[in-house]
């Protein structure tokens, strides 16, 4: 086994497989959530639902390097490790955990975003109006509003 780390990444490879399904980043820019609207496709979960960057894991990946790759895939936006200040393991529906993770980044940041290959759009939202969203994923609602609240916000 190896590990490497930097700013913008942490690796441990091995031949095992991934101990955790996957990630999702609640990535504050400014005051607002990064989002992005998942394919209208039906063979995928929640097509057509705001969503956060993520997504499933690579052999050998750590959490945190999984959710660091997919933000650059997903929304062309490099977070340093040292930016995610929050994460929480959650069940996932194939008995997998999935991590979720939070960072905050400046508003300017803002700027950088380019929507990658998947996905219909972004867009930045208040947290309060993703958790109450007809079209957010319930299950994602309930744990942002779990951070919130453990942020005292």
């Amino acid at each position: 086994m190896t590990v490497e780390k930097s700013e913008t990444k942490t690796e441990t490879k091995t031949d095992a497989q991934p101990a955790f399904r996957g990630t999702k980043l609640f990535l504050f820019i400014g005051e607002r959530l990064a989002v992005l609207l998942r394919d209208d496709k039906p063979d995928i979960p929640w097509p057509d639902y705001w969503d956060f960057p993520g997504g499933e894991a690579e052999p050998g990946e750590t959490p945190e390097a999984c959710v660091l790759r997919e933000t650059v895939e997903e929304l062309g936006l490099e977070v340093r490790l040292s930016a995610l200040e929050w994460s929480r393991q959650f069940p996932s529906s194939t008995g997998v955990p999935e991590w979720f993770f939070a960072a905050h980044l400046p508003e300017e940041r803002g700027k950088e975003i380019v929507l990658g290959d998947e996905g219909q759009g972004w867009a930045l939202m208040a947290p309060e109006e993703y958790i109450t969203h007809p079209k957010a994923i319930p299950h994602f609602a309930e744990r942002l509003a779990m951070y919130l609240k453990e942020r005292g916000v």
